[in-house]
């Protein structure tokens, strides 16, 4: 697998952080797509790749995107909030409760994955 080079990465990410400032939300998805494709191992890219595919309603796509970030990550709060809210908004009850539920363990300094 090639080396990353992070620099570039991250200029791509804050690209992509621009276009969704300015309110290109289309841009700001086509480029954080770019940005995990680069590097697939970047928890903030697909972070913010599955929040705004959230925002623009494409859930399964999001959901793909969450898990991806609480693969990376299994210990992060966030992701799995993330993660609940994007499975509530494609109406999968369970998936959206256990995803909370595992936030939950987090949120009073509980861990997924023993480090």
């Amino acid at each position: 697998m090639a080396e990353v080079d992070q620099e570039q990465r991250d200029d791509l990410f804050d690209e992509g952080n621009v276009a969704l400032a300015i309110g290109d939300l289309e841009g700001a998805v086509e480029v954080y797509k770019q940005v995990v494709e680069m590097d697939p191992g970047f928890f903030d890219g697909w972070h913010a790749y599955g929040m705004l595919l959230m925002k623009l309603e494409r859930y399964k796509e999001a959901i793909g995107a969450g898990l991806q970030a609480t693969t990376l990550q299994p210990n992060d709060l966030l992701a799995w909030t993330a993660l609940s809210q994007m499975y509530v908004a494609n109406e999968q009850i369970a998936e959206a409760e256990d995803a909370k539920q595992k936030a939950t363990i987090l949120g009073i300094g509980g861990k997924i994955v023993r480090d």
